[in-house]
């Protein structure tokens, strides 16, 4: 989607401190940290949101969820923890209309839900 944030940082028409990156996803800190450790972890093609997932873009969405663990190897988050969010639609906190993932950590969370 040419005019899709997302899409500009995945092609390198937007730059980014990028964290981790592979042929089908990349990695970069998040502008409004949250936490010490604010990653989004984002599919390299225009997904919607989780409600647009299916059988041609799901290798996409496997290899975000392989580059969360990598994420949190990179950042030095994975022994302690950390969360995990992909808000979907307005009602559902999504502000980006392209499919990301939080990786969120750092600090203790709690069991409060983050915005």
């Amino acid at each position: 989607m040419q005019d899709c944030l997302f899409c500009k940082i995945a092609s390198k028409q937007i730059s980014s401190k990028i964290i981790y990156e592979n042929d089908f996803v990349i990695a970069f800190n998040d502008i409004n940290p949250v936490a010490p450790v604010h990653v989004l972890v984002i599919p390299k093609i225009h997904i919607k949101d989780l409600n647009n997932i299916g059988k041609e873009n799901e290798k996409y969405v496997l290899e975000c969820i392989k580059a969360i663990k990598e994420v949190a190897k990179i950042t030095g988050i994975c022994d302690d923890g950390y969360r995990v969010i992909s808000n979907t639609g307005e009602n559902g906190g999504q502000v980006i209309p392209h499919l990301h993932f939080h990786v969120i950590g750092g600090k203790n969370l709690g069991a409060k839900i983050v915005n």
